[in-house]
């Protein structure tokens, strides 16, 4: 991914909680010369040897699972907030822009078996129904309902590099950058109020 390097984040504890809290990506392979692209959740988990790799599973239906052979290097895409960035709110003239947050991971992926399919698929329910009112975890659910994971393949990918784009303005001056994030906030759309809160967040660790 193409990141001027004011723009890089290297903070990898930041990124991964970043890459838990935007966990739903796409999963790009290649396969006869032609790209092939899954949005599903990839969650970020330690394998059953504590090793930290990308978790996720996809439809037997869908034919991406097919060349998941255990070498192929593969890309997954998370996305984060992001807004139009209008240059009248610069003290000067300029172009207009975009801010962003958005992490590539490059890895090896491989199929996992019955048993390390239900550890996964036991973290993602966990994961998110923990904030449920009534929640229904993996250990309450029948196994006439856990027969419907024979629909399903399941991965991992083995990380090889993270790369990480964070454009929050940090080429502008202090007044522009605190007028770009008012801006934001009066934005409507939860995206633009949301990249205004990392903005100012960020600026105060500036």
């Amino acid at each position: 991914m193409y990141t001027p390097h004011i723009f890089k984040n290297e903070n990898i504890a930041e990124v991964k909680d970043f890459i838990k809290a935007n966990s739903f990506g796409i999963l790009l392979t290649s396969a006869n010369n032609k790209m092939l692209g899954t949005h599903i959740p990839l969650e970020l988990e330690q394998d059953m040897n504590g090793v930290e790799v990308i978790y996720g599973h996809v439809s037997k239906a869908n034919p991406q699972w097919r060349n998941f052979d255990g070498g192929q290097e593969v890309l997954m895409i998370f996305n984060g907030p992001h807004a139009y960035v209008s240059s009248s709110w610069y003290n000067h003239e300029n172009v207009s822009t975009w801010n962003y947050i958005a992490v590539h991971i490059y890895g090896t992926i491989q199929p996992i078996g019955e048993e390390e399919l239900r550890y996964s698929l036991d973290k993602l329910v966990t994961k998110y129904e923990s904030d449920m009112k009534k929640p229904l975890l993996m250990k309450d659910m029948s196994e006439e309902t856990m027969k419907q994971i024979n629909g399903i393949v399941g991965f991992k990918v083995n990380i090889n590099e993270i790369q990480a784009a964070y454009k929050l303005s940090q080429n502008r001056n202090e007044l522009e950058y605190r007028n770009i994030v008012q801006e934001l906030d009066k934005r409507e759309g939860a995206l633009g109020i949301e990249l205004s809160k990392c903005m100012r967040d960020r600026g105060a660790k500036l």
